[in-house]
């Protein structure tokens, strides 16, 4: 037990995700219901989730209104979002490429009948911009629209600031608040080796190994892909660009990782990564940031996905994709990841919407729909990997990347 109490974060989760994926073989193996499991999962992402909107507002607040220069955010802001953007172009591009290498697709003969997907007019951008803008602030916080709390939050931080020293006393109750909830996720976090178990458990116990086998060439492309792209596009940005080194930055990154992994959603994964981004140098008023808006927009995993998804049913539907049609597939994918709720799953939402615009059938989102799960936690983990790595680069580029908090971390973790 002492051992246990001693133990890092990262190495209990690493425990729980091992002896979860031994207790759902068993139960698999022996025919009984894995959903035994599932109610202590769902309660540790219902403890992450309930303190993420109050954590990412006082945040927010608590920086804009310190930052006090609106061409600094407006800059960060800029820098964040293209960097956001051009990272999902490149993730969409690779799955296609290889998609196209690979030909996923080709040889399989998957029944369909009687599937049913519901289709999803695809977004308009205009009303996608608009919506960022709240009618009503408490009814995005009701409603957990990170968007539209991180508009909220950022343009009442610069109201205080511009109003200065009268404000300054709930400019320290922002502050307070934001430690508090900084406290509160820690102490939620010692859940987390139980709640890893338990999701990890319920998922290998109630998939098993027979759904996977007709698409074991699918899943294993879809984590190909991402590794790849982990390879040329995030690494190199942190040691080259950002000059951390990458033993401490996955020592560090491991938790909201393994979070991201076991519970697919990165809104679950968010306070974990914002601590983690700040353990590695980045100052709290970026990390704020670009850590919550890339939740909403950042979605890397998906757009990989969606990328190797369209090949794979135009494939075995025998239906021809042509050059402009990918393309079509990527810039829908780069747009559709705008506004884009981190929660499990929304891949197959904007998949109907991707799909209907290239003319794909609906039907063909069956086919992936029953290992969507599996996908889902490599894509997921993709996502906040990709977070935390903007959170560096915005960092670097502004000349706020402490490399004196990453020496200090360097030496804890060693």
């Amino acid at each position: 037990m002492a051992r246990w109490k001693n133990m890092g974060l990262p190495a209990k989760m690493g425990i729980g995700l091992i002896l979860g994926v031994a207790a759902g073989f068993i139960w698999q193996v022996a025919g009984m219901d894995a959903t035994i499991f599932k109610p202590v999962g769902t309660l540790f992402i219902r403890c992450i989730r309930m303190i993420v909107v109050p954590l990412v507002f006082a945040s927010l607040v608590s920086g804009a209104a310190g930052m006090g220069d609106a061409a600094k955010l407006g800059r960060i802001a800029t820098k964040t979002l293209a960097y956001y953007l051009l990272t999902t172009a490149v993730a969409v591009a690779l799955g296609l490429f290889f998609a196209n290498m690979v030909n996923p697709g080709i040889g399989l003969d998957l029944a369909t009948t009687g599937a049913k997907i519901k289709e999803v007019a695809p977004p308009n951008m205009v009303d996608t911009l608009l919506n960022i803008v709240p009618l009503n602030p408490a009814a995005a916080f009701a409603d957990g629209n990170l968007l539209q709390i991180i508009f909220f939050a950022i343009i009442l931080g610069f109201a205080m600031s511009a109003i200065g020293e009268p404000v300054k006393p709930l400019l320290n109750i922002f502050d307070q608040i934001n430690q508090v909830m900084i406290k509160l996720t820690g102490m939620i976090m010692e859940l987390a080796p139980y709640g890893v178990f338990a999701l990890i458990a319920y998922t290998v116990g109630a998939y098993g190994l027979a759904v996977l086998l007709p698409l074991i060439k699918l899943i294993v492309l879809m984590y190909v892909v991402c590794i790849i792209h982990i390879c040329a596009v995030y690494l190199p940005l942190v040691t080259v660009y950002g000059r951390v080194n990458l033993k401490v930055f996955f020592k560090i990154i491991s938790t909201p990782l393994l979070l991201a992994f076991t519970t697919c959603s990165s809104a679950a994964a968010l306070p974990a990564n914002m601590e983690a981004t700040r353990k590695l140098g980045v100052p709290k008023n970026i990390s704020s940031f670009t850590i919550p808006l890339g939740t909403t927009v950042n979605m890397d995993g998906a757009a990989i996905y969606l990328g190797i998804a369209a090949v794979f049913v135009a494939q075995v539907y025998s239906i021809p994709l042509s050059f402009n049609q990918q393309l079509t597939v990527l810039l829908m994918a780069v747009l559709a990841s705008i506004g884009s709720v981190g929660v499990p799953s929304m891949a197959l939402v904007v998949m109907t919407m991707v799909f209907t615009q290239v003319g794909l059938p609906m039907e063909g989102i069956a086919l992936v729909a029953g290992v969507d799960r599996l996908l889902d936690m490599g894509r997921t983990t993709l996502n906040v990997l990709g977070d935390a790595t903007g959170a560096i680069v915005v960092a670097k580029s502004e000349g706020e990347l402490n490399p004196e908090a990453v020496v200090e971390e360097t030496q804890t973790v060693a």
